[in-house]
């Protein structure tokens, strides 16, 4: 004889327990959901902070196109004396004047009411003035400008005078010029001049262009 079938048994599914679930501690699963979205928030945090960098990153300067110097002076002096004085001590020259105005861009100097008194090496002593000069930065040439005068005395003889609205003064080789007409007296002798040159050394002057003078006689010199 054959053994009877064993009966089937359906259980039921078990059903989630609300209480088993309401006693896991809240920290629990918040810490679940922080954990689910942790690479969203790295990845949001990584952006966040790559978008600050650049955006506070200092940005190279534009190249600026090269401008021109303005010609416009870094200092001025008022009622001014300045003095050169020779290796062994001696003075050479003093120039003053009412304003002085130096421009960087050029190394110039401009003077207003310029008084000039140099010493020569032979000791002839040499006295300028115009209503304005214009000198290089060791004023070892000064360009005398409107009303200029220049007086050598030397130890002997009588002074040589210059006159003109321009004269061309190199100190350091004790040189005169002037491409502008000139007046040059010494004594009661004078001469005009289109243009002159003069040697202070030498005692040397040349005459350019037309020429007109007058000597006085030998009698009265």
């Amino acid at each position: 004889m054959s053994e009877p079938a064993s009966p089937t048994v359906n259980l039921p599914a078990p059903t989630p327990n609300p209480a088993a679930a309401a006693r896991v501690p809240w920290g629990w699963r918040l810490r679940e959901l922080v954990m689910g979205y942790l690479p969203l928030l790295l990845m949001l945090a990584l952006a966040l902070t790559t978008w600050w960098l650049v955006k506070n990153t200092p940005q190279p300067e534009e190249p600026r196109a090269a401008t021109a110097p303005r010609h416009e002076p870094d200092y001025t002096m008022q009622h001014f004396a300045v003095q050169r004085f020779a290796a062994d001590g001696r003075l050479r020259v003093r120039i003053e004047g009412e304003q002085l105005r130096h421009y960087p861009d050029t190394d110039t100097v401009e003077i207003d009411g310029v008084q000039i008194h140099a010493l020569g090496i032979d000791g002839r002593s040499t006295q300028a003035s115009a209503r304005r000069a214009l000198a290089n930065g060791d004023a070892s040439e000064v360009q005398l400008l409107g009303g200029a005068q220049v007086t050598s005395q030397g130890p002997s003889g009588a002074p040589i005078e210059f006159r003109g609205e321009f004269l061309h003064a190199f100190l350091n080789t004790e040189q005169l010029r002037s491409h502008l007409p000139v007046q040059v007296r010494q004594g009661s002798s004078e001469l005009h001049a289109e243009g002159m040159e003069y040697d202070n050394l030498s005692r040397i002057v040349q005459l350019k262009g037309h020429v007109r003078a007058s000597f006085a006689p030998a009698g009265r010199r």
